[in-house]
């Protein structure tokens, strides 16, 4: 069975193809927030193969019953094969279970087929998965490898757009080799267009495929009351409309110290905790949490009562906060759309996609309340064994007195500014533009 619909690639690509090759190979259990490609990049993958079984665990309820009766792999393959009349051969079929959420038995199935059919080919993913596995909390360890699926990354978006010259010109830039003007404006530009639709895939192929944002804007539209409609699903103890209240709040907060208490006037801040701690592991807020930042790692020196919190994407949260898209496109400073959390949000999520798709990395900022004066590093990240101060400007301006003060009080050497400006530097600040938050690696 052979998938037909247009697929966009993807980064994540490369690593489900390095899986298929790998001689002691895991089964595959993909996570990542509720509509973000999980099953398509699978079927994209089963093109590569003879055979192609995808269990769907929400459309197919009557396969429940298989994995009550028996977790054997050997029975569940007899069986599955039996039922879609396709063949399971190990190094030929690819068995995919998808919606796995709702099905735990299957769930708990997957251990054994890595010591029981350690060369078949098993990929499992569903929405709301975290919320199943913590009801199976070593349910594969040592046996399941995760791989992690995010938002389409601004270089993704790009190759997306055909626009694959740009991405080699970001990756070969430096400050001291910085991009020319007309080309670094030409950058800006779909930048900003990124920043307005999000990375969410069917958005993305939405504008590839038509270039219309205002078609785009709708299908966000649709996404966020999806997203609303699951907040039901999430835990009964807490109301979905208290989980509603806290992702608003968090769009409101974006850019500054998440305070609970502001979050619902009438609601029990503990209840909000809950809620917010519920949107994290559905993935859709993402903690920045502070660090003292004196060592390495970042996060052995953390104060989870000082955190920050960002929305997945950036098209759901424009979209949430009924930010002008005009005004977006022409403005030469984030400055006018929302005093900068906009392009603040765009870095973290950024930097969030730079992480391995085997894991996920935490996000950190650094934070100095004084009777002197405050100082706030947007983002701190490790690279190495070095510490990275990063600050995050809408425009092409703006003081760096933080930054300056982190570097000589942590004895850095040098800080990075994101901003719209071109690559550059003043003195021990390296100057990157918005939009090559990728070249941190380099």
């Amino acid at each position: 069975m052979k998938n037909t619909e247009v697929y966009i690639p993807r980064g994540i690509d490369q690593a489900l193809a390095s899986w298929k090759c790998e001689e002691d190979r895991k089964p595959l259990l993909i996570r990542g927030p509720r509509q973000v490609g999980k099953s398509s990049a699978v079927r994209h993958l089963a093109q590569s193969f003879e055979y192609f079984i995808d269990v769907d665990f929400e459309a197919q309820r009557d396969l429940h019953a298989l994995f009550n009766a028996s977790l054997n792999p050997g029975d569940i393959c007899e069986q599955l094969s039996l039922y879609y009349s396709v063949p399971i051969i190990e190094g030929k079929t690819l068995l995919f279970f998808d919606e796995i959420q709702s099905c735990l038995p299957a769930i708990s199935s997957i251990r054994y087929f890595y010591e029981k059919k350690p060369n078949l080919h098993l990929i499992a993913a569903g929405s709301l998965l975290e919320f199943a596995l913590q009801e199976l909390p070593s349910f594969g360890v040592g046996r399941v490898r995760s791989l992690f699926i995010r938002p389409f990354s601004f270089n993704e978006f790009l190759i997306a757009c055909n626009q694959n010259p740009l991405v080699e010109v970001i990756k070969n830039a430096s400050v001291t080799s910085p991009i020319p003007d007309l080309i670094h404006k030409k950058i800006i530009a779909q930048y900003k267009r990124f920043m307005a639709i999000g990375g969410m895939p069917e958005v993305v192929a939405k504008y590839v495929h038509s270039g219309n944002m205002l078609a785009c804007m709708k299908i966000i539209d649709d996404l966020v009351i999806s997203y609303q409609d699951d907040f039901a699903k999430y835990k009964k103890l807490i109301p979905a409309t208290r989980i509603k209240e806290a992702f608003e709040a968090v769009v409101l907060q974006m850019g500054g110290k998440f305070v609970y208490a502001k979050a619902a006037s009438a609601a029990d801040p503990r209840q909000i905790k809950g809620a917010i701690e519920l949107l994290i592991l559905a993935g859709l807020v993402i903690p920045v949490t502070h660090s003292s930042s004196n060592g390495i790692p970042l996060g052995a020196e953390i104060d989870p009562k000082k955190r920050k919190m960002l929305v997945f994407d950036t098209g759901v949260f424009q979209r949430l906060l009924g930010l002008n898209i005009g005004e977006l496109m022409i403005s030469d400073s984030f400055e006018v759309v929302n005093k900068g959390a906009l392009a603040e949000l765009s870095v973290g999520l950024e930097l969030s996609k730079l992480a391995s798709h085997y894991h996920n990395d935490q996000l950190y900022y650094w934070q100095r309340e004084s009777v002197s004066g405050n100082a706030e590093i947007d983002y701190v990240f490790q690279k190495g064994r070095t510490i990275v101060p990063i600050e995050v400007k809408s425009g092409v301006r703006g003081s760096m007195q933080s930054l300056h003060l982190f570097l000589k009080e942590k004895r850095i050497q040098h800080g990075i500014r994101f901003s719209l400006e071109n690559f550059g530097s003043y003195q021990t600040i390296k100057t990157i533009p918005l939009y090559a938050v990728s070249g941190i690696l380099i």
